[in-house]
């Protein structure tokens, strides 16, 4: 975290403290419904959440 923080200004997250919070937990509450849905087959929803998680919080911090 002490990274993230040292380079917050560096990623898109720049455009404002608010605007990072609102995509950032989007694409958490996103990963926690594919969870949800894939929740009979553990693996395969710990793997989808995760890959969700870090593509979008990736992508958010990039674009």
């Amino acid at each position: 975290m002490s990274w993230f923080a040292r380079h917050f200004g560096e990623y898109g997250y720049s455009q404002g403290l608010l605007r990072g919070a609102i995509g950032t937990i989007a694409v958490l509450v996103t990963a926690a419904l594919l969870w949800c849905a894939l929740h009979r087959n553990r693996p395969a929803a710990v793997a989808a959440a995760g890959a969700v998680s870090a593509l979008g919080i990736g992508w958010l911090a990039f674009h």
